[in-house]
């Protein structure tokens, strides 16, 4: 019989996509506001392995990723995304397209999680109306893509980042006092 138990705390990440590179600072701002410091950010990520967006936001996009220094409990997820989507449409255009999109998610020492609203066979349902994306799962010492891995973030750049910032969290992990 398996005996539950508390998960370990994750490392909070969020990616902003946009063309508008002061309203990505702005939301990068408010995001520090709501969630705290950040202990890393990329540069500007060329993304380019899609069009999807472009009829939504435009040409030229490009991703930002960030890491959150505190470390958070994995079931908070769905209420991050509910934040990142007010967010979203603080920054929308009038006519309510995005200008940005926010993708918040964790590093655990096994997988990338994304939280997303679309439902879809590889993503579990959290609460009100939020999924758990399964991106990349970490095994034979590195992050791998599966059949649902969205381009960029298999990308070997991307891929580079997730396990700099997986040690940083592993690192976290060692200074938790033990029970937590």
């Amino acid at each position: 019989m398996s005996r539950p138990k508390e998960p370990q705390p994750v490392k909070f990440i969020a990616s902003i996509l946009g063309a508008d590179m002061q309203a990505t600072n702005q939301v990068i701002e408010k995001l520090k506001e709501k969630f705290g410091d950040t202990d890393y950010m990329s540069d500007a990520l060329k993304f380019d392995s899609t069009d999807y967006y472009e009829p939504e936001m435009g040409a030229g996009l490009q991703r930002r990723l960030l890491s959150f220094t505190t470390l958070i409990m994995p079931d908070e997820l769905s209420e991050i995304k509910l934040a990142t989507n007010k967010l979203e449409n603080e920054f929308a255009s009038p006519d309510g397209k995005r200008n940005l999109n926010i993708d918040p998610g964790y590093i655990a020492l096994c997988h990338l999680i994304l939280a997303t609203g679309k439902a879809f066979t590889h993503r579990p349902y959290l609460r009100n109306g939020i999924y758990a994306d399964l991106t990349l799962v970490y095994r034979a010492g590195r992050f791998q893509t599966l059949e649902w891995t969205f381009p960029d973030y298999g990308s070997e750049e991307m891929l580079k980042i997730l396990t700099m910032l997986r040690a940083r969290y592993f690192e976290q992990l060692k200074k938790q006092p033990c029970g937590t």
